[in-house]
């Protein structure tokens, strides 16, 4: 499968996931969060024998050594990523918190309703790393 077919098939399954997680409680989503986290820490040395061999093409295929040290993987950065899952299950969920409630001059209540849009995308900011 290429590059692009892949993405296509998952986007279309984090779309179908959006769904289901959109539907879920607060305690589903932490919990997913949480196990996340461990799944991370668990694959810590498959994370970095795939790491090297991406570090290892991107050599071949002629990236410079900043472009390198941003998609290198270190177990700072592991550690990173575990830790804002961790941070991020603890905060509380603001899924249905309904804010700016006014009353109209027909007498109706209006606010706003904080709702899940769909899935969320981590992408490789092109920026200096400072976890060293």
């Amino acid at each position: 499968m290429d590059v692009a077919a892949y993405m296509a098939e998952l986007g279309r399954q984090a779309r179908a996931a959006a769904r289901d997680v959109a539907r879920s409680t607060t305690a589903v989503r932490n919990q997913a969060l949480l196990a996340t986290a461990s799944a991370l820490d668990e694959a810590r040395q498959e994370l970095a024998l795939a790491n090297q061999k991406d570090l290892d093409k991107g050599r071949e295929n002629g990236l410079d050594e900043a472009m390198l040290d941003r998609l290198e993987l270190t177990e700072a950065r592991i550690d990173n990523m575990i830790e804002g899952l961790r941070q991020v299950a603890g905060l509380p969920d603001p899924i249905g918190v309904i804010t700016d409630m006014t009353y109209r001059p027909s007498g109706i209540q209006v606010g706003k309703m904080r709702v899940p849009l769909g899935s969320h995308w981590h992408y490789l900011r092109i920026a200096p790393q400072r976890d060293r």
